[in-house]
C-alpha cells in the first residue's frame, strides 16, 4: 500500500502539496495513538501502531480511521448522507461495520472506537462472535454469516437447493445464496429473512437512542436489499416506535421522516472517505476559533 502511495505521490509531484494520507482500517483504533488495538477479522494486527509505521514510510502526515467510519464519511460528502448532517451508516461485507456522523463529522467517542455497530448485540447467547461476545450482529448480517447460516441449514438436512449449490462450487458465497433466494428457494429466503430481523433489532436499537434522519446500509450484502429489507422494515416497526411514527408511509405529511436506505457509493465509499479525510483536517486548522468568531 505504502509503495502505491509512493508511486503516486511522485506521478503527482508537480500539482501541489500532498495534504496527508487516509488510511481506513477494520477493527477497534485508538485515535490517539493511532494504534489498532484489536480487528476480529485482521488478528494478527494486535496493538500494532499502523499511524506511525505508515507515516514513517511516508514522510506524510498520516490519519488513521477505521474502515467503516471512512465509508461513513464517504455516503456523507458525496453519497446518500450528502444532504444530511447526522447519519449512521452500516456496511455489510466479511464483518458488520458502523460508522456515526453528527454535525457534519465522525464521532469517535472517548478514544476513537465509537460506532461498532456491528457489535450490538441482537441474539442474546447466540452465535459466538470473533470479538469475544455473543450473538452480536455481524454474527447474522455479514457475508461471513449468511454462508455459516447456509451451512447450518444444509447440515439439517432440509435446504436441498442449497446443497446442490455447495457440490463442485469453490464461490459458494453469499451471493450464490441470494441468486438462490430471488430465484424462489425458501431456505435461501429464510436467512436473508434473518439478516433483515437482525439488522431491523439493531437499527431499532440506534433510532430509538439516537433519533437520527439517516440509516444508510452500504457493503457487498446490500446488494441483495430486496431480500431482507422487508424482514427489516418490519422488525424496526415492531422494535422502534419512533421509527413507526417516523417512518415515510407513516409520517404526517410536512413531518420529519427517519429514512433507512442503500448506501451509493458502492465499495469506493471507504475511499473517498479516507480521501476526505486530511481535506477536513486541514479544514479545522484553518477554521477560526468560537473566542475569534464572536470578536
Amino acid at each position: 500500500m505504502c509503495d502505491a502511495i509512493l508511486s503516486l505521490k511522485a506521478k503527482y509531484r508537480d500539482l501541489g502539496q500532498l495534504a496527508g494520507i487516509g488510511i481506513g482500517v477494520p477493527g477497534f483504533i485508538d485515535m490517539d495513538t493511532g494504534t489498532v488495538m484489536q480487528s476480529p477479522n485482521l488478528p494478527d494486527w494486535a496493538n500494532f501502531p499502523v499511524r506511525d509505521e505508515i507515516q514513517r514510510r511516508l514522510g506524510t502526515p498520516v490519519i488513521l480511521e477505521n474502515d467503516a467510519n471512512s465509508a461513513a464519511m464517504g455516503e456523507k460528502w458525496l453519497g446518500a448522507g450528502r444532504d444530511t448532517d447526522h447519519m449512521a451508516m452500516y456496511t455489510l461485507g466479511t464483518g458488520v461495520g458502523g460508522g456515526l456522523v453528527l454535525n457534519g463529522r465522525l464521532w469517535h467517542g472517548m478514544n476513537g472506537m465509537a460506532g461498532e455497530l456491528g457489535h450490538f448485540c441482537v441474539e442474546p447467547d447466540g452465535h459466538a462472535c470473533g470479538c469475544g461476545s455473543r450473538g452480536c450482529l455481524e454474527q447474522y448480517a455479514s457475508a461471513t454469516a449468511i454462508v455459516r447460516m447456509a451451512h447450518e441449514a444444509i447440515a439439517s438436512g432440509r435446504a436441498d437447493d442449497l446443497a446442490r449449490a455447495t457440490r463442485g462450487n469453490v464461490e459458494f458465497n453469499s451471493r450464490v445464496i441470494y441468486q438462490l433466494a430471488i430465484q424462489g428457494d425458501v431456505s435461501a429466503q429464510r436467512i436473508y429473512q434473518k439478516v433483515g430481523r437482525a439488522l431491523g433489532i439493531g437499527i431499532g436499537s440506534m433510532v430509538n437512542a439516537l433519533n437520527l434522519p439517516m440509516y444508510v446500509i452500504g457493503g457487498g450484502v446490500a446488494s441483495a436489499w430486496d431480500a431482507f429489507a422487508p424482514a427489516m422494515i418490519e422488525e424496526l416497526k415492531f422494535r422502534s416506535f419512533i421509527y413507526k411514527v417516523t417512518a415515510p408511509d407513516g409520517a404526517m405529511a410536512g413531518k420529519k421522516h427517519t429514512i433507512v436506505t442503500r448506501a451509493l457509493m458502492g465499495s469506493d465509499a471507504g475511499l473517498y472517505g479516507a480521501a476526505r479525510l486530511p481535506m477536513l483536517a486541514s479544514l479545522t486548522q484553518t477554521e477560526p476559533t468560537r473566542s475569534q468568531q464572536f470578536s
